[in-house]
């Protein structure tokens, strides 16, 4: 038995009519007849194109408002019956169900009017009850019908009408069907979730945008990334972002995120780690100096800029092989220089509100928690020492917990100045972070004296402070909360240290 079938009726039901007409008008060319009810009947109808109505066919009109228009079983009937099944045959026989070989249906945007901050009655009107189902029963009977579940399939089916004669195989129909429960599991979870609002601890996400990426970590794992990037930037220049590029891209939007409204900041970032961060009066020096934080690992990393770039500031990057740029804009003159390197990068960071929710992959399940967005300020800062920070050291140590907040953990973060002087990251012990952070400073000849030290967790002995006194550091800030606190506190004493308390501990694995 043949696997492809004509289409002889269909039944057209949409919200939207963008894009409908060239395909009403190819159906109506094949003699396709045509069934319809309310604005899309109208549509069809000012197209001079003959169309029946699903009152006609249902003899009930459109209820409640419209609540209720083809939930019927002369329409369900004639979409579920079962064309190689004698007895569904007979049954539409014997109460005049018409066959439907074709459903063109879209849903109402619930997803949209909840965005817009339509009020509670608003989005819930606009949940779709007869589309959905209309979709379902379409879909589940693929062997028979075509599902057009949204535009997106449009251009496809257009394309098979003019090229294959109004016929649709069964590998296309059930393509067709595999895209409706796309469609209508995407639009279920939307629902779901608004009605949740994070209440019940279910992981319920659907993500419709997906990008298939060069390979993933490495050359032979295969790699996609699901979301809409156009969302968060204009690409100006540059191949496709990679895998890494994207948990590099990830990681800098985020700890830029934290400068977001101080002074020019430049960070340069590798393997999801700041290499390089400085605040400054100009971005031009705020790049030259994150690039003095590590020029060696800045060698094809990730650069990001609170600010506008300008020609300053871009003939100095331009000297750096790098694989991505990122700032909020471009001047002119700046962006031609930047494009002269072929594969380089190029991303406009657009304003918009990241995710406050984290998920991960792990076993055989998710893990989902808040982001850290908690950003410590002055009056987060307890003294727990005699001697207080000054001021200056304050603000250093603002800054270098901003960092400690985005390093991977165990971390230690040296910075003097608004500068990233050196950190130790990802070390399994805290004493073994803070001696990498003093030997990259000091190799990269940095002077420590006067410097500040942030730590991501608290220190279980005095160990780490009597290192960072003797590198040269004068000033502290940690979460505290050891049950040994004070062996630090009592070395800071009587060693003429600074040391504060945030009370908040920023692990990052």
């Amino acid at each position: 038995m043949s696997t492809s079938k004509k289409i002889n009726s269909a039944l057209i039901s949409v919200f939207d009519k963008s894009g409908l007409a060239p395909i009403v008008q190819e159906l109506h060319k094949n003699g396709v007849t045509l069934y319809s009810t309310g604005g899309t009947q109208t549509f069809i109808e000012e197209l001079n194109i003959p169309v029946e109505r699903v009152e006609d066919l249902t003899s009930y009109p459109s209820i409640l408002g419209g609540r209720v228009k083809t939930l019927h079983p002369k329409v369900f009937g004639g979409i579920l019956n079962r064309r190689d099944l004698k007895e569904d045959q007979d049954q539409i026989a014997e109460f005049e169900i018409p066959e439907i070989d074709l459903v063109i249906v879209d849903l109402y945007p619930f997803e949209a009017t909840v965005a817009s901050g339509a009020d509670h009655a608003a989005i819930i009107e606009k949940i779709d009850i007869g589309g959905i189902s209309l979709i379902r029963a379409a879909a589940k009977n693929y062997r028979d019908v075509v599902i057009i579940p949204s535009q997106g399939q449009y251009a496809d089916f257009l394309e098979m009408l003019l090229t294959q004669e109004g016929t649709t195989t069964l590998g296309q129909r059930k393509d067709f069907a595999r895209d409706a429960f796309n469609v209508s599991s995407h639009y279920d979870a939307q629902i779901f979730n608004y009605f949740n609002n994070n209440e019940k601890e279910i992981f319920k996400a659907s993500i419709q945008e997906s990008q298939v990426l060069r390979y993933g970590e490495n050359p032979h794992q295969k790699g996609i990334f699901h979301g809409d990037l156009n969302a968060i930037f204009d690409k100006l220049h540059g191949k496709e972002l990679s895998y890494n590029n994207l948990l590099d891209v990830d990681a800098a939007v985020n700890l830029m995120n934290e400068f977001k409204n101080d002074d020019p900041t430049f960070a340069i970032l590798k393997h999801n780690n700041a290499c390089g961060l400085a605040t400054r009066s100009s971005l031009s020096k705020a790049y030259e100096d994150a690039l003095a934080g590590d020029p060696v690992s800045a060698f094809g990393g990730i650069l990001i800029a609170n600010r506008a770039i300008d020609l300053a500031t871009a003939e100095k990057v331009n000297d750096l092989f790098c694989e991505v740029i990122i700032a909020p804009g471009y001047a002119d003159e700046a962006l031609a220089v930047l494009i002269s390197k072929k594969n380089r990068i190029i991303l406009v960071q657009k304003e918009i509100q990241l995710p406050k929710r984290q998920f991960r992959t792990i076993l055989n399940g998710v893990l989902e928690q808040d982001k850290d967005l908690i950003v410590e300020d002055k009056t987060h800062l307890e003294p727990k020492t005699t001697k207080l920070a000054t001021a200056q050291e304050v603000e250093d140590m603002l800054f270098a917990n901003k960092l400690v907040k985005h390093t991977k953990s165990n971390t230690i973060v040296l910075a003097k100045g608004k500068q990233l002087l050196a950190s130790g990251t990802g070390q399994t012990s805290r004493v073994d972070a803070l001696r990498q952070a003093i030997h990259k400073a000091q190799s990269f000849n940095f002077d420590l004296n006067g410097a500040v030290m942030a730590s991501d967790a608290f220190f279980p002995f005095p160990d780490c402070v009597e290192i960072a006194k003797d590198a040269g550091i004068t000033a502290v800030i940690q979460p505290g909360g050891s049950i040994k606190d004070e062996l630090s506190i009592d070395y800071c004493n009587n060693n003429d240290l600074a040391m504060v308390f945030t009370g908040n501990r920023h692990f990052k694995h």
